[in-house]
Parts: structure tokens; C-alpha cells; sequence
């Protein structure tokens, strides 16, 4: 019988991401019983058989929402019945006064146990199902908080143990793939909630792109970022080079070179001042442009100003030839 498209646009990712597992290794599907992640478990559980690998169904409960347990229950019933070797609920406590807002909380919270499952299943991977859809919705967001290419190079295929086979494939896929295969997918209330920025952009705002520009704005907005994503590899290799180059490490003084620093282009000398202060301990979420540009003025356009503040708390200072990062 001929494999449905959706079904097959699913798998064959799924099977290019376990294809450097041997035989009885471990792979753990993070699964909330929607459509992406519920097609993304179906496929690894298929394309487990051939290499003979374990598959671990995890689902993180992250008791936001009534009815929350009752929910992860009913994904780990799934689960089992679609043939995962084993299941495993955790449920984490979401800090919703971190000042990240919820959302940002939650999936904080939830790579942090995910993590910790890994490491407790001695899993080499952990499958994530975010879809192109995704990827261009992260894009747009990146584009209207003007953050640099950064951020616009959207979400990484993989990173650590984690990887997201399904970036480059649509929504309307997972959706139809459940569909075929019987699976019963949960539509989760806050996927369609106004209050957050990224329904909005699903919702609102990649709609009138498409009617408006034609179709295909989402696979260019995730082509884009694929593009950015090697651009911004090299140009933070080029960056870590010159931050060797610059370090003085030496007492009494300790610091970057100014007149290194000074000779290489702006890309890569605000990245080295970027990632000098994020060493030093400033938090990323804090740590903006505006910072990263007042620093760099201290070494091409030094007037004598006397120091940058940065958030950590954090001095930025121009000392004998030497920029200086510092607690005050």
C-alpha cells in the first residue's frame, strides 16, 4: 500500500536524525499529545524497528493549565499504544515570577528536566516537534525584536542531546499525519490564546504574509534562516579567534587588547565585546545592543568617557590600553 505524502514527509526526517544510532541505543521523544510532537513519536517508534533502537515516550507536565494531569495521562495511554518501550511523565514547577513571562518559564523548566531524563535514561537523543511553522514564526519574532541575525537564524536543528527533525516540515503535515494513522491529537487552549505574541504571529500575521505576498513565506522565512544559521557560525568562529587574540591575562593588568580589538571590522568586534561580557557574567537576556555599542565606542571613539554600565552589575572600562570588565 502506498505510504501517505504526510506520513512520509514526517518519517523520512525522523529516519535521517536516528541514522548515527547503532542497535539498542536510547531515544526519547518529548511528546504534549499535539499534532507535531504525537506524529513526530509515531514516526520514531516506526523508524525504530529496522535499527532496533529503544524509544522512551516523556511527556512534561507543566501544571499551568486545569486539568494538566489528567491531559499527561492521557498522552502516555498514547504513547504506549502506538509501541514505545517506555513511558515517563515529569511534572516541573514553572517560575512565572522569573521575569521571563510564561511561556519563556515553561520552556525553560521543561529543556531543564528534559535534560535530566537524558541523562537518566543515558538517552543519545532527545526528539523535539517543531515544525517549519515554528521556525518561520520564531523568525518573525526575531525580525520585530530587531535582534540581529542571532535571532533570526531561528531554532538550531540540534543542539546537545536535543534535536528537531520535523524544522522542515509544514504544520498541515503533522496535522494530516495523525489523521491517517488514527491518532487523536490534543489541541492545546493557549495554542490559540491572543495573549501571546507568537498566536498572534501564527495566527494574524503569517496569514496576511501569505495572502498578501503569495504563497511560500513560510518556507522562505525558515530558507533564511538555514542561511543566517551558517553566517552566524562563521562569523563566531572569526569572533572567538579574536577574542584569543586579544586577552591579556597577565597581572597585574587583565583584559582586551584596545588596539587589536580596534583593527577588526565591527561584526566581529562587537561580538568579542558581546561575548567578553557575557563571560564576565552578564545575563543574556539583559544584555542589549545598546550595551554592546557603548562598549565598542570606548574603543573606536574613546573621548575619555569613564566607564559603561552593564547589567550584572557589570563595569565596562578603558585601563591602560586594556578593556576591562568588572564588578563595580
Amino acid at each position: 500500500m502506498t505510504l501517505h505524502p504526510s506520513v512520509a514527509a514526517v518519517r523520512l526526517p525522523v529516519r535521517a536524525a536516528l541514522a548515527g544510532l547503532a542497535a539498542g541505543d536510547t531515544v526519547a521523544v518529548a511528546c504534549s499529545g499535539g499534532a507535531d510532537s504525537l506524529a513526530l513519536a509515531s514516526a520514531t517508534v516506526f523508524e525504530a524497528r529496522r535499527p532496533g533502537l529503544r524509544v522512551v515516550g516523556v511527556t512534561v507536565d507543566h501544571g499551568l493549565q486545569e486539568g494538566s494531569r489528567e491531559q499527561a495521562e492521557r498522552v502516555v495511554a498514547q504513547l504506549a499504544a502506538m509501541g514505545v518501550d517506555e513511558t515517563l511523565t515529569a511534572r516541573v514547577a514553572v517560575d512565572v515570577t522569573s521575569g521571563l513571562g510564561p511561556e519563556a518559564a515553561a520552556r525553560e523548566a521543561r529543556y531543564a528536566v528534559l535534560e535530566q531524563v537524558a541523562e537518566h535514561l543515558g538517552a543519545r537523543l532527545v526528539l523535539l516537534g517543531h515544525t517549519l511553522d515554528d521556525q518561520a514564526e520564531t523568525v518573525l519574532l526575531g525580525l520585530a525584536r530587531g535582534s540581529g541575525g542571532r535571532s533570526l537564524q531561528g531554532m538550531r536543528p540540534a543542539f546537545g542531546v536535543f534535536a528537531r527533525p520535523l524544522l522542515g516540515v509544514r504544520r498541515s503535515d503533522t496535522v494530516t499525519a495523525c489523521l491517517v494513522e488514527g491518532l487523536e491529537a490534543w489541541d492545546d487552549p493557549h495554542n490559540h490564546d491572543p495573549g501571546y505574541t507568537r498566536v498572534r504571529v501564527r495566527e494574524r500575521v503569517l496569514p496576511v504574509l501569505e495572502s498578501e505576498l503569495g504563497p511560500g513565506v513560510a518556507e522562505a522565512l525558515a530558507r533564511t534562516a538555514g542561511q543566517l544559521r551558517e553566517d552566524t557560525a562563521l562569523l563566531d568562529g572569526l569572533a572567538g579567534e579574536a577574542l584569543a587574540r586579544a586577552r591579556r591575562d597577565a597581572p597585574p593588568a587583565a583584559g582586551l587588547d584596545v588596539a587589536t580589538l580596534a583593527a577588526e571590522p565591527p561584526a566581529i568586534r562587537h561580538r568579542v565585546v558581546h561575548r567578553a561580557a557575557l563571560d564576565a557574567g552578564a545575563p543574556a537576556s539583559e544584555l542589549g545592543r545598546d550595551h554592546v555599542l557603548a562598549v565598542d565606542a570606548l574603543l573606536v571613539a574613546w573621548r575619555g568617557q569613564k566607564w559603561i554600565d552593564l547589567p550584572g552589575p557589570l563595569r565596562a572600562i578603558r585601563r591602560d590600553g586594556l578593556l576591562v570588565l568588572e564588578v563595580p
